[in-house]
């Protein structure tokens, strides 16, 4: 467990500027079922959030939520301080970026990015001005007077990104906006988002359901299940400290071990596992003695070791079932008495992959301070 270092040294820590406020907030389309229940959640300026979770956890009604495009059942949005509730969404000097980039098929790139312009009756001068500068800033200049359908769809998202931001909106959202890219083009425009964010300081808010992603661009993440917020963080505190069971599942892998505690001591518990291994780990939940848990361990933070070097403290027998080559790395199965398999993540210049066969009996080492363990 972590401590908190507005508990401990208030008098360092700086005032935290809010952008956005939801407080309360409840969202239900047949009076029954709620799609965000009770919603506490601020945003600061200048941040980049991303709101994750699988599909129907609540994360895109939150962001329509705060485009306008839905209103909350109950409960209160405010931007910089004002209520939002009943604004529509043209008067909220907000940027919104579509999945399917909603790029005018009959207007030139120029004129799809000074549309947000017209309509707010710019004069023509400042509007070519802005839209060059926007164009420039996604380094698509010299595309102006070609049409969507001429471009690639990494293009037109930039295109669309554009037509966000040349009306210097308050906040820009993002509906998962590199869903129709392939992976390659994705991870570079995640990349692009990342610097353009750093370089124009616009607080951003990114809808996906993808992990990597979120860990790749955001500052926070706040990662949705069930219409709640299950843990709100930076993005190293959530893969390296989840708080719940979801979390730990959701980002990244995770080995799970099912146990029951043997000894409770502060924030630490031994649990003790079905083939009677005991390991140490942080007690997350408070769990007591007796109570079964569930503890869990990243792949990349087991250590390896034949079992003539065990020595103690958190070491668990286990069976190689098999090798996976991932490029980059390799990742072992393993047989472990009583559990799911588990997988040890190596790279490729660890030399416990020198001996390591199918069949082979190996020692999983874990470290303590990396095992953990959920009520």
């Amino acid at each position: 467990m972590r401590t908190n270092a507005m508990e401990t040294v208030p008098e360092q820590v700086k005032p935290v500027d809010t952008l956005v406020q939801f407080c309360g907030v409840k969202k239900t389309y047949d009076g029954e079922n709620l799609i965000v229940k009770n919603l506490d959640l601020e945003i600061r300026r200048g941040e980049f959030l991303t709101l994750l979770g699988p599909s129907g956890s609540g994360k895109t009604t939150c962001l329509m939520m705060l485009a306008g495009f839905e209103y909350p059942t109950s409960g209160e949005i405010r931007l910089d301080g004002q209520l939002l509730n009943r604004v529509p969404p043209h008067k909220r000097n907000i940027g919104m970026v579509f999945q399917n980039y909603a790029l005018f098929p009959h207007m030139t790139i120029a004129q799809n990015v000074a549309y947000p312009l017209s309509v707010r009756k710019m004069d023509s001068m400042t509007r070519a001005a802005k839209v060059k500068q926007a164009l420039d800033m996604v380094q698509m200049g010299k595309f102006g007077d070609r049409y969507p359908t001429q471009l690639s769809g990494g293009q037109q998202q930039r295109v669309a990104l554009a037509r966000t931001l040349v009306f210097d909106p308050q906040l820009v959202l993002m509906d998962e906006p590199l869903g129709a890219l392939d992976k390659q083009l994705r991870e570079h425009m995640q990349l692009e988002l990342k610097a353009l964010h750093k370089r124009l300081g616009v607080t951003f808010v990114y809808v996906t359901h993808d992990q990597s992603e979120a860990l790749t661009m955001s500052d926070r993440v706040a990662v949705f299940d069930q219409g709640v917020i299950q843990q709100l963080a930076p993005v190293e505190d959530l893969y390296e400290f989840p708080e719940n069971q979801f979390v730990a599942s959701f980002i990244g892998d995770n080995n799970r071990f099912k146990a029951s505690v043997e000894s409770v001591d502060g924030e630490r518990c031994t649990i003790r596992l079905p083939d009677g291994a005991t390991l140490s780990g942080l007690n997350v939940h408070r769990a007591q003695t007796g109570q079964s848990v569930v503890a869990c361990v990243r792949p990349e933070r087991i250590r390896l070791q034949p079992l003539s070097m065990q020595d103690g403290g958190n070491f668990i027998k286990a069976s190689v079932a098999g090798l996976i080559y991932f490029g980059d790395h390799v990742r072992v199965r393993c047989v472990v008495s009583g559990q799911d398999d588990c997988f040890v993540k190596l790279s490729l210049s660890d030399p416990a992959l020198a001996d390591l066969a199918e069949g082979s009996n190996i020692g999983l080492l874990i470290a303590p301070d990396r095992l953990r363990v959920f009520a």
